[in-house]
């Protein structure tokens, strides 16, 4: 556990000077220093992923407890949009995940001990349909992130405050990467839920069912945003509202009853 405690302390100190390296030269003439931001991501990135295998993995079961759930979906998402920065300006992006992630490697140092939640690698439906859906919940969060980036980039515009977006990619740009995210988000959280349809038979027990609903809400509302979109032209406020709105459904879907039970109960 100590060596856990050092490498979280170091995976939080490392996030926190990209994310510093971020925001003190967000708005400079010539803008973050992306080559020292990522080196010291891509450390960061790589400890994590060393506590998140020792804590998550073990022989014949994986520990699904919530903060290991969140470890590595923070995880996930961070190492997706470093990925993106690598060839994209996602400079508002960066900070927002690496000061959570690094937030996060904080908070499990002290939080109590919880009971493993194992997860047996033999039910393959079962570890298919949970791969599938943490997949698509940080596809749909990075999402909702360009949906915000979008935003701030159309209100900088409308008030011809030029020099906030000098340094931030062009709205169109940024607005089509949106959408591709998110048709590949909605994509794969319906094969996740078509698996638990077909494969599982407690998918819809009474324990589950609060799950099942929000998850299939938070379904048809980003199908609903993909179809105004294309068809309607949506975009702007409306999309962002709707965005928020299914990512913080999804999110309580996910989280919300695993919190109540492993953290109150």
């Amino acid at each position: 556990m100590d060596f856990l405690v050092i490498g979280s302390s170091l995976a939080f100190m490392l996030y926190m000077l990209a994310t510093l390296a971020i925001v003190t030269r967000l708005f400079h003439p010539k803008g973050p220093n992306i080559t020292l931001v990522l080196s010291l991501a891509v450390s960061a990135i790589v400890i994590h992923a060393f506590n998140d295998a020792l804590l998550s993995f073990s022989q014949n079961v994986i520990n699904f407890n919530l903060p290991n759930v969140i470890s590595l979906v923070s995880l996930l998402i961070t190492i997706v949009v470093t990925l993106v920065a690598l060839k994209f300006k996602v400079n508002l992006l960066l900070p927002v995940v690496y000061g959570f992630t690094g937030l996060w490697q904080l908070v499990v140092i002290f939080l109590p001990p919880i009971d493993s939640i194992p997860l047996v690698v033999e039910k393959i439906f079962l570890l298919s349909h949970i791969s599938f859906a943490l997949v698509a919940y940080c596809v749909l969060i990075i999402a909702t992130l360009f949906a915000f980036q979008v935003t701030y980039i159309n209100f900088k515009l409308k008030s011809k405050n030029l020099t906030a977006v000098a340094h931030l990619p062009p709205l169109m740009q940024v607005e089509k990467q949106l959408f591709t995210i998110l048709t590949a988000g909605t994509a794969i959280l319906l094969v996740s839920e078509l698996i638990g349809f077909i494969f599982l038979d407690g998918f819809l027990a009474k324990e589950s069912a609060h799950k099942t609903i929000l998850s299939l809400v938070s379904l048809a509302i980003y199908s609903l945003i993909l179809w105004g979109h294309f068809e309607k032209g949506w975009r702007g406020h409306r999309v962002l509202v709707l965005m928020v709105t299914a990512s913080s459904l999804l999110t309580l879907a996910y989280f919300g009853s695993r919190f109540v039970k492993e953290f109150i109960l």
